[in-house]
This record gives C-alpha cells, structure tokens and sequence, in this order.
C-alpha cells in the first residue's frame, strides 16, 4: 500500500517530550513561560528545541512582545505536519476520521461492516484509509477503538458487539495493511485520551469521563494520567446500583446504571408505558414537552445520573465529570433532576463537582482512537 508511508515511532527524550507536551497542551507558549514551567536554563531549552524544530514538530509562531523587551517568537506545534488515522468501529461500521497533530479533524468517512470478522474488518478501514490518505500529504499513524478489550494497544482479548471471543492481533493486521504503526484501543479509554489532551479535560490532572448511550461507560484521569486496565472493557460501572426501585436490566439487577442509564432502557420504559415502541430520542422529545409518561421516566433517570456523578466524583476526589456518549441528551433534558440527584448524596462541606456535556457521535469516537495514536506517537510505545 504505497500511498501509506511506514515512519518508525520516534521516542522523545524526558525534556524534550515535555516540551512538546507543554505546547501541544497549551498552545504557541513563549521560550521564557516554557523554560520555567518545566524547570530548564534558558541554554537547555534551546539546545532541546534545536532539533525539535529542524525535523518539523515545532514551529516558530508570530512574534509577541513581553514587557519592554524585544519581539519574542513563542513555539508552536507543526499541527499539520503529521496526520493520523482514527477508526472507531461498531457492530455495523467503521468510522473514519484523519486528524492533525492537534487532534482536529480534518477528514472522514464511514463505511458499513460486510461481517464481524477480523478480515472483514482491516478490509473496509484498508479501503476507506486509502481513500483518505488521498486528501492528505502522508499518514504517521493509525488507531482503532472498539467496545471490548484490549491488551498492550495491540491484542483485543474480547469484543462482543463484533462476537470476538478469541485473541485477535488487531494492531498487528492494522499495521500489514495500512503500511504505518497502529495501535488498538478500548473505545472509551480512546475518548477519555482525547478529553485528556485535547478536550474538556485538559488542564485537568484529575478529572472522569461518563458516557450513556447503548451501555454505561467510565474513564478516569489521576495525576495527569488515564486509569487503565486489563478489565476496562468490561463496563464495571453498569451494574452500580442507583435505585433500589428502579427497573431490571437484562441481568437481573435492579435500578443499576444500566437499568436506570442505557437508552434501550428508557426506551422500553416509555414504550411499556405508552404501550407502543418509542425510540430514545422520541422519550426524550416527549419528556421535554412533559408527557406524562416519559417526564417521569427520564426525571428519574437523571436523577439516577447525578446519583452516578457523585459516586464518582466522591470515590475518586475528581472535581470535573464530563458527560458525553450518544445518550448523553439526557442529560440536558433532565438537567434539573440530575443536578437534584448530584446533591442528594454529595457531603453538604464538599466542595461542587462541576460537570461538562460534551455532545457527541461518531466521528468524535473516531477522533479518540487518532488521539491514541497521537499519544503514542509523542509519548513512544512504552508509555503512549
């Protein structure tokens, strides 16, 4: 596959990974900020930027003056100097996303699934990469997510919603067939990576990550670093139990996360309620114009989210929760019962957990498996 070129991972020295981390994070910084936010002379800055600048990753942004000094020329990252590959993949497709070295994207596409086979799957994103390599100079590296889990960014051990339940070498087949490193990842933890370094959570060296949609999902950030595991596929938060009176889920809990959060859960509420099918965005709908069916039901499943907020928040010392996830529109039509569930069992001297609703689709599931790349890409396979 020529049109994608096979650049080896290239590792950073400690200072000069940190450099291109206070940059990348942060933006066009000026060499005195940055030499004092990571505690170099200004000569060692210099000499660690050298060849930072001459490959290409920083660049010399406009001149800004500081007090009465002369003109400084602040370093910025190259953004468009690598581009990376982003899958997310589902039960029925795979989406596609190439972003910059900022994590912007800046093509996509997606493509439905012929099977859930291995093979069927590195065929459509071997297709749709090489379309998309054509919008932009070059590939460095590819990342893939998916709902399972995943070892070493490399070996997905379990994928239900594709029926994989042997060791697959997902990162491995990737590479063969794009031509560039590629790595795996458990789709959440991808999302959180991208909140992480490029999104609500940046800035944050403590912050968790909830999603609703099909299931319930979590992701923690401590000490500036994600929370992983070998477990983190499982969806250990989707059995919390949030109300004692709550509905069943399909695994006998009652009022667990999933019963109380998972949009075919709602939907089946309102439906039985109603006594017709109704879709979850259609629960919603009606909820926000006080049926009187779905206004309770979503109420309570609000509720049952702020409960979940604060379960978090107070286990793990996180003052920011970000809510995102293609059900996330719960949160914004049951604002005020979940903000009533977040005080209900949060200590009344705690300080307020603030919370942030990050709409989302596809695109931006895609978007986290380039920030997985990208991660490794500047952090080297030992710690990317």
């Amino acid at each position: 596959m020529t049109a994608l070129p096979q650049p080896p991972w290239a590792p950073l020295s400690d200072a000069a990974r940190a450099i291109m981390l206070a940059v990348l994070m942060r933006g066009p910084t000026p060499r005195s900020e940055l030499a004092r936010r990571i505690g170099l002379s200004a000569g060692s800055l210099t000499r660690l930027t050298a060849p930072l600048l001459e490959s290409g990753l920083l660049v010399e942004a406009g001149p800004s003056r500081s007090g009465a000094g002369r003109p400084t020329r602040p370093l910025d990252i190259a953004a468009d100097a690598h581009h990376f590959l982003g899958v997310k993949v589902t039960d029925e497709d795979a989406h596609l996303v190439v972003t910059d070295l900022r994590a912007q994207i800046v093509a996509g596409a997606r493509a439905a699934l012929p099977g859930h086979s291995p093979g069927d799957v590195v065929a459509t994103v071997r297709r749709e990469a090489e379309a998309l390599a054509r919008r932009v100079p070059e590939l460095t590296a590819a990342g893939l997510s998916l709902g399972g889990q995943v070892a070493d960014h490399a070996t997905v051990t379990a994928a239900p919603f594709l029926h994989w339940t042997r060791e697959v070498p997902l990162g491995a087949l990737l590479t063969e067939a794009l031509g560039v490193p590629s790595v795996v990842d458990n789709d959440l933890l991808a999302l959180t990576r991208a909140e992480h370094w490029f999104g609500a959570g940046r800035g944050h060296d403590r912050f968790a990550v909830l999603t609703t949609g099909i299931s319930v999902g979590y992701g923690l950030v401590v000490h500036d670093r994600i929370v992983d595991s070998p477990d983190a596929g499982l969806g250990l938060i989707a059995h919390l139990p949030l109300d004692p009176y709550g509905p069943y889920c399909p695994d006998g809990h009652r009022g667990c996360a999933t019963a109380m959060l998972a949009a075919p859960s709602i939907a089946a509420a309102v439906s039985t309620g109603v006594r017709r099918p109704v879709s979850y965005e259609e629960c919603l709908r009606m909820a926000a114009d006080g049926d009187r069916v779905a206004s309770p039901v979503v109420a309570a499943s609000a509720h049952a989210l702020g409960r979940l907020i604060t379960v978090v928040s107070s286990l793990t010392m996180a003052r920011r929760v970000v809510l995102t996830g293609e059900g996330i529109g719960l949160a914004e039509v049951g604002r005020e019962a979940l903000e009533d569930g977040m005080r209900a069992d949060r200590h009344a001297a705690a300080t307020p957990t603030s919370y942030e609703i990050q709409p989302i689709d596809f695109s931006l599931w895609a978007r986290g498996a380039a920030a997985t790349a990208i991660q490794r890409f500047i952090l080297g396979p030992e710690d990317g």
